[in-house]
């Protein structure tokens, strides 16, 4: 199960992303889509954003749990993305990953590669919003992508051809 921490836009208290992700993985979640704190990286508070992060990597290495960044990529800027990348991997989470599919913007092969190239495989890249066929989920798995996130599951599924996935293939 997954459980969203600091939903929807990532401005609670770090202490309160703590406890909400205490609280989530008491209930087992296995794993935690915490909101990046936007206003934070919005102003180049970046110690700021990585103690955000950090206090609940710490409870999810704690209890072996997958932690997961939500960084809106809609609302930053290539290098905010960037920043934003090695603040969550500095913070000891498992994954980055573009947006809540609530926020401005939706997932883009331009930040999946960013991202990707970013984080260099040691971590995950999600791809999330946005994604409505299969010819969109092999352009974010061939841009980067480790994860999909998708809402039109069945439609991604119903759209699959076998000529295009040859195609599509890296």
């Amino acid at each position: 199960m997954t459980s969203a921490i600091g939903f929807p836009f990532g401005a609670t208290f770090k202490e309160t992303k703590a406890s909400e992700a205490a609280q989530a993985i008491r209930e087992g979640a296995d794993e935690l889509d915490m909101v990046m704190n936007i206003g934070a990286a919005k102003s180049g508070k970046w110690d700021e954003v990585e103690a955000d992060i950090s206090a609940v990597s710490a409870i999810t290495k704690d209890n072996g749990k997958v932690l997961k960044v939500i960084l809106e990529t809609g609302y930053l800027t290539d290098d905010e993305k960037v920043l934003a990348c090695k603040a969550s991997e500095s913070a000891g989470a498992n994954f980055v990953k573009t947006s809540t599919g609530f926020g401005k913007g939706l997932a883009t092969v331009h930040d999946i590669t960013l991202m990707a190239n970013t984080v260099g495989g040691r971590l995950g890249v999600k791809a999330s919003g946005g994604i409505h066929n299969f010819s969109d989920a092999m352009a974010m798995i061939n841009a980067g992508a480790t994860r999909i996130g998708a809402s039109h599951s069945v439609e991604i599924v119903e759209s699959f051809d076998v000529r295009l996935a040859d195609k599509l293939k890296r």
